[in-house]
């Protein structure tokens, strides 16, 4: 693993075009990434190892109490070489693994996002918003594949509840899962992904300007 894992970051990044995003151009590539992180990582069923994203390099992840102080649920920062993944202890163990599924997401698009999400909008905490929505996008992508979530569904596993257990995930994540992909709607019914968050599903804290500051990038 370790030696494979070496460029996968690097491989992750390279799929990143040099050009302002739309939000749905971003989530399109976000969860291509997922995808190909998923086939790196030799994932190919639920649950998601996610503790094969701590054995990449330069990448620590550290779960500790009291986040909840700052009102975070986790954050990622550079510091000594290598990228810091902090999660809150205190929250649940599938909230910690949606909230580093969300950070690594902020540590790949950390050299591009001046440029990658600078067209999202000229308000700079409703772009941040979008940003935090496009991460969790990714995390979503990333614990619940959209073609793993149908396999589920076609098998006779539709209840959310056991749909949450088999995929290590909170049932707000499946729901919120469900009405992305459009598994289990009508095809007569026109899907649209909600204009309006399930708020358990997103993790809340301050802007990521604030959270990750380095000069070079791993």
């Amino acid at each position: 693993m370790k030696a494979q894992s070496t460029s996968i970051i690097r491989q992750l990044r390279a799929l990143v075009p040099a050009r302002p995003l739309t939000e749905r151009e971003a989530k399109s590539l976000a969860e291509r990434q997922a995808i190909i992180l998923l086939e790196l990582l030799g994932q190919r069923r639920p649950a998601v190892n996610v503790g094969l994203l701590a054995e990449l390099p330069r990448i620590e992840v550290r779960v500790e109490p009291n986040l909840h102080k700052g009102g975070i649920s986790g954050f990622s920062q550079w510091s000594q070489g290598r990228w810091l993944i902090v999660v809150n202890r205190s929250d649940s163990p599938t909230r910690r693994r949606f909230t580093l599924s969300h950070e690594l997401k902020h540590i790949l698009d950390h050299p591009f996002a001046k440029v990658l999400y600078s067209k999202l909008s000229d308000v700079e905490a409703e772009r941040e918003r979008t940003i935090e929505r496009i991460c969790d996008y990714f995390a979503g992508c990333l614990l619940v594949p959209r073609n793993w979530l149908k396999q589920a569904w076609s098998n006779g596993i539709q209840n959310r509840a056991a749909l949450a257990a088999l995929f290590n995930v909170s049932e707000a994540a499946i729901s919120v899962r469900l009405q992305q992909t459009g598994i289990g709607e009508p095809r007569s019914v026109h899907h649209r992904e909600p204009s309006q968050p399930i708020s358990s599903y997103f993790r809340t804290g301050p802007s990521q300007s604030n959270l990750i500051s380095c000069p070079t990038a791993a």
